[in-house]
């Protein structure tokens, strides 16, 4: 089993910056991939970002590009996301999970369903 905990969530005017942790714990030496997901009130379960435990791949979301970072510590077994230029639309519950099962190509690990642990989440409010 693995244990994902979010922090850093919180209430920022639009154009602000937050930073995202996600901390793993249990058997994080399965995790292949570690990515962080939103929903809004209302809508379905969106990609934001991803990163390869072992290569350090990162890929993203266009709504994200370019704002937001994705980035590991491995020795904390802890992902960050760090939020730029944000917008009242990335207004949502942002949560972290990590994927057991190896694939060669990142993109599909924008799946949630390739995922097999969920953190509980942390919300993000952007205020206009």
């Amino acid at each position: 089993q693995v244990q994902l905990v979010e922090s850093g969530g919180g209430l920022v005017q639009a154009g602000g910056s937050l930073r995202l942790a996600c901390a793993a714990s249990g058997r994080t030496f399965s995790i292949n991939a570690m990515g962080w997901f939103r929903q809004a009130p209302g809508k379905d379960r969106e990609f934001v970002s991803v990163i390869r435990w072992d290569a350090g791949i990162t890929y993203y979301a266009d709504s994200v590009k370019g704002r937001f970072t994705i980035s590991s510590d491995n020795a904390k077994n802890t992902v960050y996301l760090q939020m730029h230029s944000l917008y009242p639309e990335d207004t949502a519950v942002y949560s972290c999970a990590a994927a057991v099962r190896y694939y060669s190509d990142t993109y599909y690990y924008t799946n949630p369903q390739t995922y097999n642990y969920w953190g509980q989440g942390t919300q993000v409010t952007v205020s206009s």
